[in-house]
């Protein structure tokens, strides 16, 4: 049997040895208004290498309880440093759900800051824990008497195991190879591609978790084009705005619920100056709050298609085609990218004719040119121009009495409302009727607005059959790492609400 190929070579690999040698005494990553330098990152890298070299080729698989600090972002670029798998282990998804993760995962080594390698980790015999604190500091690693653990044996080539945003269902793992990592954060012929000569000028802002696809491609694409970055725990207005007014990027990144944040609050267009462009995905952004933000701070945003099945995004809007199209083609997703061929089709596979509705199928960049189309369960559109149109999710679809409802176009005329954060719409079994959408609801700071104020509102906007049966106004609505409404958690809330009234009137 063929022995393992190393990946220590990879050019992705390269490319983040080169770009941390390049001017070590230089800024590399700004946390909590402290800068580190890249000579503080690549020794703190290099460290976390030597430990997962240790280990034979075939069982790097290495995993990483994830969090928004400098020394995970050394510990992910060590692991890639030595040609390991990345298992991303979310240490914010409940005490029991992460124990129970871990044990079955089978992991020879896994790495995390001491409280949560302590609250969550159990090691197995012969099993490891590696604690990291301060990029600075020495990490610390503790092993479990017994016969060597023989778990974790990593799939070849696989560089990251990736999370999903478990958006619809418990997140699974989706392996994200080097060659598409590489695609995605270098170029789509990445051993051609020049390596930076010094580290680039501009600060970036990266907010996304690096529990998600988001906040990985956009820390390796930092690091590839050997750029500066702050790195906030998580996306916070007042860190954000703090960051944008003394970094002044040209070019940030905002998922929709962020978007809405910034276009709600006080924040002025003086306050955005800098900014020249802000790209949004991970989930829909309608067309109102796009055209509302670019009124109100002079700024386009274009919006994208994206899945970690894919390594990144396969579809999205440059700024010539805004200027060009977004008039005629507002709410569109924009055109493919990256090298990826993408086509609507019907139930059969039956490729269907431009601006026909169907299933998408997406060939992505990041597999390269032969790469196989895969089918999603967007529901979509594509015009005579290429752009393309997300119209909902096939198996989120609302079977009201014969209607079929498309949960997001009763979200997107929920946020409409002026009072309205942010809104979550699932189905909810209904006897006589199949099935009915509920929704929840997050108002904005002191405002005051009812169920029935609400219910009232989307009268004027929807079919009657398209109407929430319920909505109900919570606090906040509970996400994912990725800002989009966990509508798994959704459902249960308001199932148990149910529950709770029956109950009462009983």
């Amino acid at each position: 049997m063929a022995m393992p190929m190393s990946y220590a070579d990879h050019v992705l690999s390269r490319r983040i040895a080169e770009t941390l040698a390049l001017q070590p005494d230089s800024p590399a990553i700004e946390y909590g208004q402290v800068w580190r330098t890249w000579g503080e990152l690549g020794a703190a890298a290099r460290r976390i290498r030597g430990f997962v070299t240790a280990y034979p080729v075939g069982r790097r698989q290495i995993g990483i309880l994830l969090r928004n600090r400098p020394e995970n972002v050394a510990a992910l670029l060590g692991v890639l440093l030595g040609g390991g798998t990345v298992v991303v282990i979310n240490p914010s998804r409940g005490e029991d759900r992460t124990r129970a993760d871990i044990t079955a995962l089978h992991l020879p080594l896994i790495i995390g800051a001491p409280d949560d390698l302590a609250h969550l980790v159990t090691p197995a015999p012969g099993s490891a824990t590696l604690a990291i604190t301060d990029p600075g500091a020495d990490p610390h690693l503790s092993t479990t008497a017994g016969r060597r653990h023989q778990g974790g044996t990593a799939q070849s080539g696989v560089a990251v195991r990736m999370l999903t945003s478990g958006t619809t269902g418990p997140p699974k793992r989706i392996d994200i190879s080097y060659d598409m990592l590489a695609r995605s954060v270098i170029g789509r012929d990445p051993e051609s591609a020049p390596a930076p000569a010094q580290p680039r000028s501009g600060v970036a802002i990266v907010n996304a978790p690096l529990v998600h696809i988001g906040g990985v491609f956009r820390v390796l694409q930092c690091i590839a084009e050997a750029r500066p970055f702050v790195l906030l725990p998580r996306f916070q207005l007042e860190p954000w705005a703090r960051a944008v007014r003394t970094h002044r990027p040209k070019a940030v990144s905002l998922v929709p619920a962020a978007v809405r944040a910034v276009l709600h609050s006080d924040l002025t267009s003086d306050d955005l100056s800098s900014i020249r462009v802000v790209t949004s995905g991970t989930a829909p952004l309608s067309a109102e709050d796009a055209d509302a933000f670019r009124e109100k701070f002079g700024i386009p945003i274009l919006t994208s298609y994206a899945a970690t099945e894919f390594g990144g995004g396969v579809a999205g809007w440059t700024l010539t085609d805004h200027r060009k199209y977004w008039d005629a083609k507002r709410g569109s997703v924009g055109r493919a990218s990256g090298g990826a061929r993408l086509r609507v089709v019907d139930e059969d596979g039956t490729v269907l004719p431009p601006d026909r509705p169907g299933l998408l199928e997406v060939a992505p960049g990041q597999l390269g040119p032969s790469a196989h189309w895969m089918r999603t369960t967007d529901l979509a559109r594509i015009d005579d121009d290429g752009f393309l149109w997300i119209l909902g999710r096939a198996d989120q679809a609302i079977i009201r009495g014969g209607f079929k409802i498309m949960p997001d176009d009763v979200r997107n005329a929920l946020e409409r409302h002026p009072d309205v954060a942010g809104a979550a719409v699932v189905s909810r079994p209904d006897a006589r009727l199949g099935e009915v959408p509920v929704a929840m609801v997050e108002l904005r700071d002191y405002r005051s607005v009812t169920e029935a104020d609400l219910s009232s509102y989307l009268r004027d906007r929807l079919a009657p059959y398209e109407i929430p049966a319920e909505i109900e106004i919570v606090p906040e609505i509970p996400r994912t790492p990725s800002g989009k409404a966990d509508l798994t958690a959704v459902r249960r809330h308001l199932e148990e609400s149910l529950h709770a009234r029956s109950s009462e009137r009983r």
